[in-house]
């Protein structure tokens, strides 16, 4: 590991925060973004790190404080206003109590915060505060729990980075730690660190860079003494490829994806869903296919840290049966419920002990591991999936390298829960009210259009991850390239041609090898032609055809097949058009097309309704953008409109809008709307169709 301290970066930092914040807190986000950006280090929200430093009050009086990283905060994205700063005083004072339970000790953060609105502090506070060091910082760095979590641990530590490393056994964090840790520091004032043993480790210094490679120069010698010591590499008797793995996943995911679906009360949304994200790499497949695979993976976490976000085991499948998916599905049913049953036996033995405002985590795997195929990971959302898909690759490769030299050993199961359900730990969990398509996956075609992209920008508003689907081109590329800013990992483009069932099929694939599965598809590509029926050239109206008639078919197709194997139900919405109800002369092929298209889903409501999937339609008329995105099916009707009708642009749109009874300008965001009420289920609805027009006197159904 290379030191990547810059001292141009530090001057910067200091030059953007300083006059506001002061130079110590701007070094220390400098250190925290440093540090937070090397996932050998830390992972999402995990480690911790403070300075100490003076602050004048509104008494214009100078105090000390200790500025500290907020329970739950990514380190690597981390400005000066994340850090909580307390009364370094007053928390040092607390060293002479003899107790101190997480309610208290979060009650004298709350009350010594210097400013009241500031985010819940680290529970490793109090350590920070009690070791006379101006900057610390606490890594889960992988070489070191490499050391910690394996039989003779200590002598490991203690042999690999000296005698200026003190070296506490395992202590939750807290307030006891915290004392344990000022003990030994007071007994050992020269040493450079600190490791808590199956925790991390605590470095510091003077100066922001000294804390920093302290710490480098620690993990570098701990990662040079596990490359001497590691003799036992893992046999994998027959590798899996990597092809192989993936093909395998996404045949079983939409099954497993149902099976993890936790049943709801409401009949309307009877699940809340999961989001898969697998691990399929050349490390995870050799873990799950070598000798020793189950019996390394059937132990617990790293750290204590990572309980909240994988549980205190993953769930491992048996001699998976990959060449019958009837089986292979009753296997990962079986394995769930087995897993089911043996975590709510853990928390049955341990409820005496559950503090108080803190309920049971659902009793499902976050983790599952499969030979043949890798780890599974699962979220209620993409990143909460992603966070333990990272969390999952660090714990294999750790495991696999403590394999390589002994054997895995953590703490007690009783250290275990008290760490999984600790208040402090849950609130990190806490977050606002879940928007209503939180953890639902939808796949749009014709998305790069004017309704699409106002549909894809509508369902990320409400929590979904967004397949925005389309040809291949620019169209497509710059539609992910503005709605995927702010929101994440929730937003993917799928290039995907409709008439071509490869196409389909492959488009559904790469949504599952992503996310897992699809509960929505909003079928929405179409195209359009002006031509009398006399003068319609019959290529171009099986152009039309094969778009809005066979594609219509063929998505629906590849989404009933899908929602059938998910076995959670669904929801699929067709945009039709006015012109089924009310079609009009020289529109001879779109009208025909696009009523077959409504027909197709009219058939499917009654079809799919047997496993749980509500198919409606969306009727719109003329939507000539959304926003700077123009129709394609206008640019393709609207120059003959416009010289039939003697109209410019805007003469064109102004004459629709009056045409309707509310003389409405029919916009993207109004068919979006619809697609909205239809998905969230506000209605038990299925065959039905909105019309979304301003009332069109000739049009039905109303």
């Amino acid at each position: 590991m290379e030191s990547n301290w810059s001292d141009q970066k530090a001057a910067e930092y200091i030059q953007r925060h300083g006059t506001k914040w002061g130079e110590d807190l701007a070094l220390r986000t400098y250190l925290g973004a440093l540090i937070g950006a090397d996932n050998r280090l830390v992972l999402h929200g995990g480690g911790n790190c403070s300075v100490k430093s003076e602050r004048t009050n509104i008494l214009g009086e100078t105090v000390p404080v200790i500025c500290v990283k907020a329970s739950g905060y990514n380190m690597a994205s981390m400005a000066p206003e994340d850090y909580s700063a307390l009364d370094l005083r007053y928390l040092q004072k607390l060293r002479t109590l003899p107790h101190l339970s997480d309610d208290e000790m979060l009650n004298e953060f709350r009350t010594h915060l210097c400013n009241s609105r500031a985010a819940a502090p680290s529970m490793e506070t109090l350590a920070h505060a009690f070791i006379p060091k101006k900057f610390i910082d606490h890594t889960h760095a992988d070489a070191i729990l490499t050391l910690t979590n394996q039989t003779g641990g200590e002598e490991l530590v203690a042999d690999a980075l000296g005698p200026e490393v003190i070296i506490l056994k395992y202590i939750a964090a807290g307030f006891e730690l915290a004392a344990a840790s000022a003990d030994a520091f007071e007994a050992n004032p020269d040493a450079r660190a600190m490791v808590w043993m199956h925790h991390g480790l605590l470095s510091w210094g003077d100066t922001a860079r000294e804390s920093y490679e302290g710490t480098v120069s620690l993990i570098n010698r701990a990662e040079e003494y596990i490359a001497r010591r590691a003799r036992r590499r893992l046999v994998v008797p027959l590798p899996t490829p990597l092809a192989a793995a993936e093909s395998r996943f996404i045949e079983i995911a939409p099954a497993l994806r149902g099976l993890l679906a936790l049943p709801a009360d409401d009949p309307d949304r009877p699940y809340q869903r999961v989001i898969l994200r697998p691990l399929i790499t050349r490390e995870a497949l050799d873990f799950v296919d070598c000798d020793r695979g189950k019996g390394l993976a059937l132990t617990p976490p790293l750290t204590g840290d990572h309980l909240i976000r994988t549980k205190t085991l993953p769930l491992w499948i048996d001699h998976p049966d990959y060449s019958d998916p009837a089986k292979l599905r009753a296997q990962f049913a079986a394995g769930i419920e087995a897993y089911s049953s043996q975590y709510c036996s853990y928390i049955d033995r341990f409820r005496d002990r559950m503090p108080e405002g803190v309920a049971p985590l659902d009793s499902l795997p976050r983790v599952i591991l499969v030979p043949g195929i890798g780890a599974i990971c699962c979220g209620r959302n993409a990143h909460a999936a992603a966070v333990v898909h990272d969390i999952t690759a660090h714990t294999l490769a750790v495991k696999t390298q403590i394999a390589a030299m002994g054997t895995y050993e953590w703490a007690s199961e009783s250290d275990l829960f008290h760490m999984e359900y600790r208040i402090l730990q849950h609130a990190k969990l806490k977050a606002q009210q879940e928007p209503p398509l939180h953890g639902q996956v939808a796949l749009i075609t014709g998305a790069a259009g004017a309704i699409g992209s106002g549909i894809c920008q509508a369902l990320l508003e409400q929590g979904c991850h967004v397949a925005a689907s389309d040809l291949p081109g620019d169209a497509l590329s710059s539609l992910v390239g503005e709605l995927s800013p702010g929101h994440g990992q929730r937003m993917i483009g799928v290039p995907l041609d409709v008439t071509d069932p490869d196409s389909v099929d492959r488009g559904f694939r790469e949504i599952i090898r992503t996310w897992g599965g699809i509960d929505i598809v909003v079928v929405n590509a179409g195209l359009a032609l002006v031509s009398s029926i006399e003068e319609m050239n019959l290529e171009s109206f099986r152009r039309l055809e094969q778009v809005n008639t066979e594609g219509t078919l063929l998505t629906l197709r590849a989404a009933g097949r899908h929602f059938r194997s998910q076995g959670t139900g669904g929801d699929i919405v067709l945009i039709s058009t006015k012109n089924v109800f009310s079609p009009g002369a020289s529109f001879g092929a779109y009208s025909a097309t696009k009523t077959a298209a409504h027909q197709l889903a009219r058939i499917a409501s009654l079809e799919f309704c047997a496993f749980g999937v509500r198919v409606n339609m969306v009727s719109p008329d003329a939507v000539f953008s959304s926003g700077l995105r123009k129709s394609g099916l206008w640019a393709e009707v609207g120059p003959e409109r416009m010289r039939s009708r003697g109209l410019t642009a805007e003469g064109l749109e102004e004459h629709y809008r009056n045409r309707n009874l509310l003389k409405a300008r029919i916009t993207a965001r109004h068919v979006a709307n619809a697609v909205l009420f239809l998905v969230t289920r506000q209605t038990p609805s299925t065959g039905a169709t909105i019309p979304v027009d301003g009332g069109l006197p000739d049009s039905t159904p109303r």
